[in-house]
């Protein structure tokens, strides 16, 4: 083989190298949550997730403003927010945004929405610290806000975050009785198709996972819930979120149902159980001392 050959090859090598290790380093418009030990002299000073009723678009839709916030004392080597919004109980959008360098991050979008409808958003805010002799911790929050929009033609148009009077006690049974039915179906179908014996986990829905921000998850104690919940995040990140942003392009709407999150009663694993906006069933599974995968 002549030495141009070989040239030639050594070239190619280096090139897949780049592009399969370096390239996404080097690039800033990709990027991962990762999860490192908690850094526990470091905190946010504030962080939300807030769904706001603008106004009346016209006598079909109306504009909801859907914002996330979050701010640290300190300027951080990387500061990152992920939000998703669903709809009763469907994936309508996602907002990510990352900073190098910063304390604060801040984003928001407005929708038009029709019909009365629930929405829910969760957020994972989460910042990277870097010290000497290459040690990196991190910090994360998770925060969340629903909103309840009334949009009948035998009422005023209305909103609100928790039930005030009798009728929206009424409402808030019929619209979480019409989204609990929609996501049990998808649900069933999932548990079936794995075929996994529910009755050995905690079932949670991904949009009910802030109340382990205080409380451990099922088995473990709340240190260990804080890994946990970070490896969990760090892969619905990969395998849930930057799947369903790649696929934007293939021109398919959203049609993500809310992933069921299965913990195992007695404390070794959890599963992720999702449907994608292509149809396919997906199994995540993360045993508690590895990651999600």
């Amino acid at each position: 083989m002549s030495k141009y050959v070989w040239f030639g090859l050594m070239i190619a090598a280096v090139v897949i190298v780049y592009f399969n290790f370096l390239s996404p380093l080097l690039n800033p418009s990709i990027n991962v949550i990762k999860y490192f030990p908690i850094d526990e002299t470091k905190e946010f000073q504030s962080a939300e997730t807030t769904l706001t009723f603008n106004s009346e678009k016209d006598s079909d839709e109306y504009e909801v403003q859907w914002a996330m916030r979050s701010d640290t004392r300190d300027k951080m080597y990387l500061r990152q927010d992920v939000s998703l919004l669903y709809v009763n109980g469907q994936l309508k959008g996602i907002m990510n945004k990352w900073r190098e360098n910063t304390n604060l991050i801040e984003q928001q979008s407005i929708l038009n929405g029709e019909d009365s409808s629930l929405y829910q958003a969760i957020t994972i805010h989460h910042g990277e610290i870097h010290y000497p002799e290459d040690i990196i911790k991190s910090i994360q929050t998770l925060t969340h806000d629903q909103l309840y929009v009334i949009d009948s033609p035998h009422t005023a148009l209305e909103s609100f975050h928790k039930p005030e009077t009798n009728e929206h006690k009424e409402w808030v049974e019929t619209i979480n009785h019409s989204v609990q039915q929609q996501l049990d179906y998808q649900w069933d179908a999932l548990l079936s198709y794995f075929n996994i014996p529910v009755e050995r986990y905690v079932a949670v829905p991904l949009t009910k996972l802030y109340q382990y921000q205080e409380d451990p998850i099922p088995g473990v104690d709340k240190e260990e819930s804080k890994r946990i919940l970070g490896q969990l995040w760090e892969g619905l990140y990969k395998n849930y979120v930057m799947g369903i942003s790649d696929s934007k392009s293939s021109g398919h709407p959203i049609q993500s149902y809310v992933p069921l999150i299965l913990f195992d009663k007695e404390g070794k694993h959890l599963l992720v159980l999702f449907e994608d906006d292509q149809g396919n069933k997906e199994q995540l599974i993360q045993y508690y001392s590895d990651n999600l995968s």
